[in-house]
């Protein structure tokens, strides 16, 4: 019975991380409260539950509020750009559904098609902004392309993000669970995707073995030019020996010819 309450037992870690989870989602409400800081509140959210995946040690207040503090400009700008077209998309359609142009069907496709490319850069954001340094330019399209790139998982992530909106329209009664992990369970899960999606990105680990290997390299190269100078070196003496031996076989042979004259 002890084991189950043990601090490192299956049970003891699953409700630490659910008790961690809870905290970051109460965390996220209370930060997404000012409209404006909602971008910054999901991109530290991020930050932690992609953390927590990979193992990483935080504590989890002061980790949420150190990307909170980091990512704050940029996410800010980017959420308030993603907020006015996202406006934008939503009076378009609401103009468009009741229009009597003609060709409304052909506009209606073309906003559909611009906003499914927003929406699948609006799901790598804030993730790619929690893990990468880079302008508010270069994170925009990078997400994009990351969404492009990762087609399977990308249409998953919508499926996991679109679970507690599905829930509440479902039934209220969801509500009280939504409060305390509507955010940070669905972000937790999608983690589990970006950090698979994020490591073909991330190329810290192969240029530290690129550079190990590149140190090897250079000393076997120095290794192999040594042994080339000491068998220079050796043969090199024995040219010389056998040049010796070559000069003290011809007078050996000149004595012996000179002591056969004098017995003679």
């Amino acid at each position: 019975m002890g084991r189950f309450f043990n601090l490192d037992s299956p049970l003891m870690t699953f409700l630490s991380k659910m008790a961690d989870l809870m905290i970051l989602n109460l965390l996220t409400l209370l930060c997404c409260l000012p409209i404006i800081t909602a971008g910054d509140a999901m991109t530290a959210l991020y930050y932690m539950t992609i953390k927590m995946v990979k193992n990483e040690e935080c504590y989890i207040v002061k980790g949420y509020f150190k990307s909170f503090k980091e990512n704050f400009k940029q996410a800010t700008i980017i959420w308030l750009i993603a907020l006015v077209v996202g406006i934008i998309f939503a009076g378009d359609f609401m103009i468009l559904r009741n229009s009597t142009v003609s060709f409304v069907k052909v506009i209606m496709v073309l906003i559909t098609i611009v906003a499914v490319i927003y929406l699948f850069t609006m799901i790598y954001i804030f993730p790619v902004l929690s893990r990468f340094e880079n302008t508010v330019k270069n994170t925009i399209r990078n997400s994009f392309l990351m969404s492009v790139l990762n087609l399977p998982k990308t249409i998953l992530l919508i499926i996991i993000n679109l679970i507690p909106t599905v829930l509440l329209l479902v039934t209220l009664q969801a509500m009280p669970l939504l409060i305390l992990f509507g955010f940070s369970v669905p972000a937790y899960v999608a983690s589990m995707l970006f950090v698979k999606i994020f490591k073909r990105f991330e190329p810290e680990e192969e240029e530290e073995t690129s550079d190990e290997l590149e140190t090897l390299s250079f000393i076997r190269e120095e290794e192999e030019e040594k042994q080339k100078a000491l068998r220079e070196n050796a043969q090199a003496e024995q040219d010389i020996q056998t040049g010796e031996n070559a000069e003290d076989a011809p007078s050996a042979q000149t004595e012996e010819i000179t002591e056969l004259q004098d017995n003679e």
